[in-house]
């Protein structure tokens, strides 16, 4: 199987919201494998379909980070339902942002509720890594990025890199 391409910043299809998940059928689920495959392989611990070019509001994430055995979690229509607490994520990175990491101020516990890849009614309550792993998907399905949430001169900085690249390469 190959993985799917990975849209990158600065493409505008990263910053429009997604729109909600209507049927479970077979496209959905082969688009579920192929966005596993594509986050396991880029190594990456959470993918959100707007990041492999798809509107849909869905998220695949390893329920089980850094461990030998990796665990595929799939969330449809996944919505915070509950925040508490500040806590700065250290050294945030993301496939759709490459060669940076930043730190970023998240809720230190939430509430998420969606439903898994077989329409299921599914609540997660998390205070650790996976935590921060659900906000940052679950802003990809709202067109926000992890730079968003970082000062403007550390993503103008970025910006201004990533165009030079882009430029460099034409």
């Amino acid at each position: 199987m190959e993985p799917l391409e990975i849209v990158t910043y600065p493409d505008k299809f990263l910053k429009q919201p997604t729109k909600p998940v209507e049927n479970i059928d077979g496209e959905l689920q082969n688009l579920i494998d192929r966005m596993a495959h594509t986050m396991f392989a880029a190594p990456g611990v959470g993918l959100a379909a707007i990041q492999v070019g798809h509107d849909k509001s869905l998220i695949v994430y390893d329920g089980n980070p850094g461990e030998d055995r990796p665990s595929l979690q799939v969330l449809i229509n996944p919505r915070i339902v509950e925040a508490q607490g500040t806590i700065i994520s250290e050294n945030e990175g993301c496939l759709s942002v490459p060669d940076f990491r930043a730190d970023v101020k998240r809720n230190a516990a939430v509430v998420v509720e969606g439903v898994d890849r077989d329409g299921k009614p599914v609540r997660i309550e998390r205070n650790d890594f996976l935590a921060v792993v659900l906000q940052h998907e679950i802003d990809h399905l709202n067109g926000v990025l992890f730079i968003d949430r970082i000062s403007a001169l550390k993503r103008q900085l970025y910006r201004k890199r990533i165009l030079k690249q882009i430029r460099h390469n034409e």
